[in-house]
């Protein structure tokens, strides 16, 4: 059976974050991707400058509701969103989750709530922080916060790996019940490793790897994309886990020997299907 996602979120035309960062792989791994951009952009914004457009949240409205007269939404088996430019495109993606939802009750919210990280701090806009925490992520059943956002979103401290399964507890009952930490580095993590951790039903399960000497943007995007997939495909966080920990490591390995400033998506789309190193995920 083919898994549908509507992914809706931000596209460049060269390089890879947003959209043009997790379509790919959930098409290399069989997904239908149905992708709303909420901006087209020549290239991500870490570069400094860049030219485009950001849609607006009528635009958006307008494109689901296009998407629901083809009758397609009770096929939809997921809403996929990222990075929100304004709380006005955030409430037009949760508009679009009830529209899904009333469709196909079963179909999944995956919500990337992307507000900073460790180091940078808060990079969004005013007001897209509290709408994550207030609106988003109460209808969603899966959160991928990385390490900052899970700290902010709940307001703990995440220092040890107790924090963290404290915080993960702590996100879980503000909506989502599954709760993916993209990115952890905790007391207990060796320095030359980083570690993600997986919440779902009273568990928890950590996969650990080896640290790479990289930096990319959209990273993060793809990693929502994988897990999201795997859940989907296997019910089961932990193997959803351990399959979007592979697969991004050897993705990232594959960037980090090349040199590449961009995640060689197309390149490495292997480590998508078969990673070239696997991890495991272990409870914790």
């Amino acid at each position: 059976m083919t898994i549908s996602v509507l992914s809706i979120q931000s596209w460049v035309c060269y390089g890879h974050v947003g959209n043009a960062s997790a379509m790919f792989p959930l098409q290399r791994l069989g997904a239908e991707v149905w992708a709303v951009n909420t901006v087209q952009f020549s290239n991500h914004t870490g570069y400094g400058t860049w030219r485009g457009q950001v849609f607006g949240a009528d635009l958006v409205r307008d494109i689901v509701q296009g998407i629901e007269e083809r009758g397609v939404l009770p096929r939809c088996d997921a809403v996929l969103s990222g990075y929100m430019g304004d709380a006005a495109i955030g409430a037009a993606i949760v508009d679009a989750v009830g529209r899904v939802k009333a469709a196909n009750p079963a179909a999944l919210y995956c919500c990337d709530p992307v507000i900073g990280d460790v180091g940078r701090g808060i990079f969004v806009r005013p007001g897209i922080p509290e709408f994550l925490r207030d609106i988003a992520l109460p209808a969603a059943d899966i959160a991928t916060p990385n390490q900052f956002e899970l700290a902010w979103l709940t307001g703990r401290e995440v220092r040890t790996l107790a924090d963290a399964k404290a915080a993960a507890r702590a996100l879980q009952g503000m909506g989502p019940r599954c709760v993916f930490v993209t990115s952890l580095q905790v007391e207990e993590t060796p320095a030359d490793a980083i570690e993600m951790l997986a919440a779902e039903d009273g568990a928890f399960w950590r996969v650990r790897t080896p640290r790479l000497p990289i930096g990319v943007n959209g990273a993060g995007d793809a990693i929502a994309a994988l897990f999201l997939y795997h859940r989907l495909r296997w019910g089961e966080a932990r193997i959803a886990a351990a399959s979007a920990a592979s697969s991004i490591w050897g993705l990232l390995r594959r960037t980090a020997e090349a040199g590449s400033p961009e995640i060689l998506t197309v390149e490495a789309q292997e480590e998508f299907v078969t990673p070239s190193r696997m991890f495991h995920a272990e409870p914790c």
